[in-house]
C-alpha cells in the first residue's frame, strides 16, 4: 500500500504541474545584475581603492589608529559595504527607467536619504515593471487581457466557454473542450467583428 501511495506521488510530481501567475515576468538575478549601468562598477572600483589608500596611509603615518590585522578587515568589510551601496544606487537608477519612474529623482533620494532608506523606499514604492505586446511592441499595463495596438489576446482562453485557462493546458479545466493551439492564437476574427461593430 505504501508503495502504490509512492508510485502515485511521483506519477503526480512527473507530469509538471507548473502553475505560471498571470502578468508575471520572471526574473533572474543575473539578468538584474546586467541592467546595472558600468559607471556603478567603476564607483565600486574606486571605492575598494580608496580604503586600500586608507590603509597604506594610515600605516605608513606611523601612528596608525588599529594594528594593521584589524585594519586591512576592516578596509574589505567597508569597501564591499560602500560598493554594495553604490551598486544598489546604480540599480536603481536603472530600474527606475526601466518601470517608467523617474530616474533622476529616485537616484537623488537613494543618495541623499540617509542608511539607505531611499532605497528601501524605492523598492517598496516602485512601479510594475511595464510589459510589451510579443506581437507589435505596444506597452502595456498589468491585467490587461488584450493588446490595445492590435488585439493580441495576451491570456490565453478557451473559446467555447471564454474563461482563462493556462498556456499548457490541452483541454478547459471548466467546459472540457479541445483547446488545442486555439487558446493562444492572435484574434483576429474577434478584431474585425469589433471593428465592423463599433467595439
Amino acid at each position: 500500500m505504501i508503495e502504490r501511495a509512492a508510485d502515485a506521488i511521483r506519477t503526480v510530481g512527473n507530469q509538471g504541474f507548473d502553475m505560471p501567475l498571470k502578468n508575471e515576468t520572471s526574473t533572474h538575478f543575473m539578468d538584474e545584475i546586467r541592467i546595472i549601468s558600468p559607471w556603478a562598477f567603476f564607483f565600486v572600483i574606486l571605492g575598494y581603492l580608496a580604503a586600500i589608500a586608507a590603509v597604506v596611509n594610515a600605516t605608513l603615518s606611523g601612528k596608525p589608529p588599529f594594528p594593521l590585522a584589524a585594519m586591512v578587515p576592516l578596509a574589505i568589510v567597508g569597501g564591499t559595504a560602500l560598493g554594495c551601496y553604490i551598486l544598489l544606487i546604480g540599480y536603481v537608477n536603472r530600474d527606475a527607467g526601466r518601470r517608467g519612474m523617474s530616474r533622476l529623482a529616485w537616484t537623488l533620494l537613494a543618495i541623499f536619504i540617509p542608511n539607505a532608506l531611499g532605497i528601501v523606499l524605492y523598492f517598496v514604492l516602485r512601479k510594475p515593471r511595464i510589459a510589451t505586446c510579443p506581437q507589435c511592441g505596444t506597452s502595456l499595463e498589468p491585467g490587461f487581457g488584450f493588446c490595445p495596438g492590435c488585439r493580441y489576446r495576451l491570456n490565453p482562453v478557451c473559446l467555447n466557454c471564454q474563461r482563462p485557462v493556462h498556456a499548457g493546458d490541452k483541454f478547459c479545466p471548466y467546459c472540457g473542450s479541445d483547446l488545442g493551439a486555439g487558446a493562444n492564437e492572435v484574434v483576429r476574427a474577434a478584431g474585425v467583428a469589433g471593428k465592423s461593430s463599433g467595439f
